[in-house]
Parts: C-alpha cells; structure tokens; sequence
C-alpha cells in the first residue's frame, strides 16, 4: 500500500480506469495539459494523450452538455467543474437531460457520467470558489452525489462512479485535497456508493458529517476526551442516496443525533437527515435531533471567511448540549 493524500486517491483512480477501460475520457478547464487548477489530473494527459485527457474552454453548459452526448454513444466522461460556484452554468443539463435520461428512455438507457466538482471552502479564494452545493444535486431525482472525506474513500468511491451506468455527482472537499495522507491500495478497488462508514463506534451521541468536515468533527471528538462523552461518528460518504440503516441503527443505540455539515442551515442535508431521524426512530430519542451548520449567507472572500466556517470547539459544545439534554 501507498501512503497518499486525498488527491493523489484521485488521480489514482482516474489513471486506472483510464488504463482499464478505453471508453473513459477525462476533460474539462485547464483539466489536460496544466493538470487542472489544483493538478488533481496532472500527467494523465501525458501518458492517455489529447483524445482521451483534453481541454475545454471555459463553457460549463458545453463541458455537461457535451458529456451527455459522448455516454450516448458509448463513452463513459468524467467531466471537471473547476470550482464549485461554476457549476450553475452548467446545472440546466445535468438537471434536464443527465439526471432523467434513464427515466425518459423508460429505464432502457443510462448515462455512465461523472461529474468532479471541487467543493467548499478553506483556501482563502473568490467569489464562487467556496460554495457548498450537495444540497442543489442531492434533490434531484436521477443523480447520485458522492462527498467522501478519506483518501481511501476517495479511490473506491471514484472507481464505482466511474463504473456507474447512471449519472454521479463526484464531490472533491478542495479544503483538504492535500491535508493528511493514509494508507491506500494500488490496485482497482471499489466502495459501494450509498453506504455510510460508522467511523468510530460510541454510545452517548450519533453525530454524521461528511466532506471537510469529518476532520472538524473529528478534532471536536477529541476535545470531548476530558468530559467522558462517548461518540458515534458516522461518515455519510454519500449524500444520494442516504444509508438510512446506519444511521437509524446509530440512532436507535445512543438516542441522541447531531449533523454538521458545511452548507448553510437552510433546507440542507442536515434537514433531510433529522427528519429521517424523527421518522423512523422517534421512540427512542432523549434529546431533540439538531444540526450544525454554516450560516445563511454568501461564503465570505479571504480575510473573514474562517469566522463562517464550523470550529471544533463549536461542534464540541453543541454535542456537550445535546448529551447534557
């Protein structure tokens, strides 16, 4: 095994799919010949060439428009968006055509496509270079949306995408492409996408975060060590569809839930999750689900965008609460 970061994982599974199955191209801005803006594809197009590693201009409606065409006939296209908040240009097609090819041809034809996106925030950037978007693919029928947290992670899920029949949302936390490194195979493994990782195992409090934001969890778990609170941590992986067993088996063990997630409050994930909660596993909680989130404005540019961002001790205190219900 290799000990590599989240975006080597990446690169890792775009180079041997690309070596196993001759349909696959890669594309998208700055995407071939500069490796992409964070060099996630850097030498692929050296050793796959211009046909299948290759530059686009800068046209998201073109780059998701395009993809549809080329798995009509008999590509598999792993398109980039290279930053998140460029991706609305592109959102007609992957709404209108991508995510319900399979339902207009009535369940006969599929669309084996992958849209990478970078997502989030935590490098300082522009405007539209720090969005949290799962909320906007995750509610449209007919797409998949992957969001893993791990290098591990990351390989697997990338290479079940890209084998996919059907449309996937492949989300990249840019925050932490090069932030920590663990143990990863060589070869072509795969992660089955809609199933959830019960990361650690606990019993006072199920808490499920996904993305970047499994680190800040993870950081606010450790700061709990004093107080003797035993946590569950759940890494969602994907945010459609949702491991509803999981979690309700998480649920149902400790009777206490929290979610953080990145996006802002309003009608995020973290909703769908505690109304998932409450559904199903209502008898048995002794503390009222809740979440926390980013805040229900626009992602701040460089010098205030950490005060924006979820902070450990801002996740330990909301556990402490809940807990201490």
């Amino acid at each position: 095994m290799a000990v590599i970061n989240l975006l080597k994982a990446i690169n890792e599974a775009l180079d041997l799919k690309l070596a196993d199955d001759p349909t696959v191209v890669v594309y998208g801005e700055d995407t071939g010949f500069e490796g992409g803006v964070f060099r996630v594809t850097a030498g692929l197009q050296k050793k796959y060439g211009e046909d299948r590693v290759f530059d686009t201009p800068i046209a998201e409606a073109a780059i998701t428009g395009s993809a549809i065409g080329m798995a009509i006939n008999g590509l598999r296209p792993i398109a980039e968006i290279q930053f998140d908040g460029f991706v609305f240009t592109g959102y007609t097609e992957i709404v209108t055509h991508m995510a319900r090819y399979r339902n207009r041809s009535r369940g006969r034809f599929g669309l084996p496509i992958v849209v990478r996106i970078p997502v989030g925030g935590g490098i300082r950037a522009l405007e539209h270079h720090s969005e949290s978007i799962e909320t906007l693919m995750g509610h449209i029928p007919g797409l998949k949306v992957v969001f893993p947290s791990t290098p591990y992670d990351a390989k697997g899920l990338l290479i079940s995408a890209i084998e996919d029949p059907d449309p996937v949302i492949f989300m990249e936390p840019k925050r932490i492409y090069r932030s920590g490194k663990q143990e990863v195979p060589e070869g072509l493994y795969r992660i089955p996408i809609g199933k959830a990782k019960v990361a650690q195992k606990g019993t006072d409090i199920t808490v499920v975060a996904w993305g970047a934001m499994m680190r800040e969890t993870e950081k606010a778990i450790k700061l709990l060590e004093k107080d003797n609170i035993s946590v569950e941590l759940i890494d969602l992986r994907t945010i459609n569809p949702i491991d509803e067993e999981t979690i309700i088996e998480s649920v149902k063990k400790t009777g206490r839930f929290l979610v953080v997630q990145e996006a802002v409050k309003t009608y995020g994930p973290g909703a769908e999750l505690i109304a998932l909660v409450n559904e199903k596993a209502f008898l048995y909680l002794e503390a009222a689900p809740t979440r926390v989130t980013g805040f229900d404005i626009i992602v701040p540019l460089a010098r205030g965008e950490m005060y924006h961002f979820i902070q450990p001790e801002r996740i330990a205190a909301e556990i402490k609460k809940v807990v201490n219900f």
